[in-house]
């Protein structure tokens, strides 16, 4: 039988609720920075199989959350189109060449970067319950192409932005190769276990409405109709990090089974404009997550009682910051495990 995130996923509204927590595998725990002292950089872990693969086991280890997020990042995807990725300490990830400067033709594709990754979800699989929900990711196609196109983060998606307006048929075709290779990737965690994935799309409230149905809508969408002609019954998690109201043409138009909502959407709001029965994922601020006390209990409650009518999955509005406390995560733990509809 499926677990009760899978269940949920799918639909069904029951009287708990499944908890997973985005970056629960990470730096928060001190068996992960064990591990990362003695393999060294961050994208070495991600290529050793048998540490990443342990490192997606730890919070359910120490947890049993409903879901096992596959440890791994969302730039294996323009690392695997033939930008070189490095990963600097202080400094966060670097592409190259910069495609504000260099074609896309340019880039040498190396498929064979992505093998590492299915071979991470096998192993998960062999050691996980049948009840834990297995989780594949990719990152979208507009958060992807900032990184491309600007070699790094930035604050604001300046120089991407431009760039798309800029030339929009150049930007166009790197959305085209980042969407092909995604599917592609996710077909392959797929294929090696993975029962659910979520598309990331951490700068999709950089846009504005014109672009946000051009660069987020329009490419998740073929991703999604994409994997569902391979894996019709996969369900898909849509997060388009600070969309705002335009979350609710999001959830209509992409296909998701699902969309993640971030902490600064107002849940009732979310309950009333999302489509009647769509799974919810969210969304507590993971800096209440951080302070713990009365004001973490009190605010999840409400985040449950918010969702109480419609599918929902427990968890936070981002990903979990590196000096929470464990206590933390255990108090809101027993506030989402003795919680019933």
């Amino acid at each position: 039988m499926p677990g009760l995130l899978l269940d949920t996923l799918r639909g069904s509204n029951g009287y708990q609720r499944p908890i997973w927590l985005m970056r629960q595998a990470g730096r928060y725990l001190p068996e992960y920075r064990e591990l990362r002292a003695e393999k060294g950089g961050f994208l070495a872990l991600v290529y050793d199989s048998a540490a990443a693969a342990e490192i997606t086991v730890q919070p359910l280890r120490r947890f049993g959350f409903d879901g096992a997020i596959l440890f791994s990042d969302i730039l294996i995807v323009p690392y695997a189109m033939g930008q070189d990725l490095q990963f600097l300490v202080g400094e966060g990830p670097h592409l190259s060449p910069r495609l504000v400067d260099h074609a896309l033709k340019s880039l040498v594709a190396v498929p064979e970067r992505l093998a590492p990754i299915y071979e991470t979800v096998r192993q998960v699989v062999a050691q996980i319950s049948p009840q834990t929900t297995m989780l594949g990711f990719a990152g979208s196609p507009w958060t992807i192409a900032t990184y491309m196109v600007n070699g790094e983060g930035s604050r604001d998606q300046h120089e991407t932005r431009a760039y798309a307006y800029r030339d929009p048929a150049a930007f166009q075709a790197i959305i085209d190769g980042i969407v092909a290779v995604t599917v592609e990737y996710l077909d392959g965690q797929i294929k090696a276990g993975a029962e659910a994935i979520q598309l990331f799309d951490s700068w999709a409230g950089s846009l504005a409405p014109r672009e946000f149905e051009k660069w987020v809508i329009a490419p998740n969408a073929a991703i999604v109709k994409a994997v569902k002609a391979l894996h019709p019954t996969v369900p898909v998690i849509g997060f388009p990090k600070g969309s705002g109201e335009k979350l609710a043409a999001y959830a209509r138009e992409t296909g998701v089974d699902a969309v993640g909502i971030d902490e600064t959407i107002d849940p009732i709001w979310a309950a009333r404009e999302l489509p009647a029965n769509m799974p919810v994922q969210g969304n507590l601020d993971p800096l209440l997550l951080l302070a713990g006390g009365d004001e973490l209990e009190a605010r999840a409650i409400g985040v449950l009682e918010a969702f109480a009518d419609r599918p929902h999955v427990f968890n936070l509005g981002h990903g979990i910051g590196q000096t929470t406390p464990i206590a933390h995560v255990e108090q809101l733990l027993s506030v989402v495990r003795g919680w019933k509809r």
